[in-house]
């Protein structure tokens, strides 16, 4: 390459102007101004375009934490209050364990959760003590009919009604052996979740005399 050459390379980039090809020349000034101008045009974008992520970020924070206040409002609340309620005894657990005992059906009925806050039931000649599942079996629960009574046709025959109540001593003896299968089975169930506490006495029978020997030994069983 001629020396000549370099020299007008090197004078073309120390000089104040350039000429392009067509004769014309751009002052360095003027493309200055254009990058200038053009920086600031960046700029103001580039504010623009981070404001508006700012503002998106700060209205997805703020549903977040609304969102949050929400749940704690729905859920803190109701934990809370089991929290307070905690400590309070269920009917069941302020009751002691009942002696075993017979029971006719007069004194059955004493035993309704409405008089007292113990809750009895008969199944197939057996009374049970179903006072922990007063939700159930209480005033206010679905089988709530049942308390104090002889709940045996209610349940052979899956009825809910009065009409499957008797105000007398029902032995059962119209039921078919379907029927009566169920009966069974609803008593086994009671024995192995409910406290055994006696027998229902048909009219006219004595109630049994029970040691505190054989009232332990039912009651560990069940156990």
């Amino acid at each position: 390459m001629a020396a000549g050459d370099g020299d007008v390379n090197l004078g073309t980039l120390g000089s104040g102007s350039e000429s392009s090809s067509d004769g014309s020349s751009e002052s360095p000034g003027g493309a200055g101004a254009a990058a200038e101008g053009g920086g600031w045009s960046a700029a103001a974008l580039a504010l623009l375009t981070g404001g508006g992520e700012m503002l998106l970020n700060v209205a997805l924070v703020a549903l977040v934490l609304l969102g949050a206040y929400r749940l704690w409002v729905r859920w803190g609340r109701r934990g809370l209050g089991a929290g307070a309620g905690a400590g309070e005894e269920s009917p069941a657990a302020s009751l002691p364990r009942m002696k075993k005992r017979d029971f006719s059906l007069e004194q059955l009925r004493q035993y309704d959760g409405s008089r007292t806050p113990r809750i009895l039931l008969a199944v197939n000649g057996k009374v049970f003590d179903v006072t922990k599942g007063s939700k159930f079996y209480g005033p206010a629960g679905p089988y709530g009919i049942f308390a104090g009574r002889d709940a045996s046709r209610g349940l052979a025959t899956f009825c809910l009604d009065k009409d499957a109540l008797k105000d007398e001593y029902d032995d059962l003896s119209d039921l078919n052996a379907v029927q009566m299968e169920s009966v069974r089975e609803w008593e086994m169930q009671f024995k192995e979740k409910y406290d055994y506490v006696g027998r229902l006495l048909k009219p006219g029978e004595e109630p049994s005399e029970y040691t505190d020997e054989e009232d332990t030994k039912d009651h560990s069983k069940q156990d």
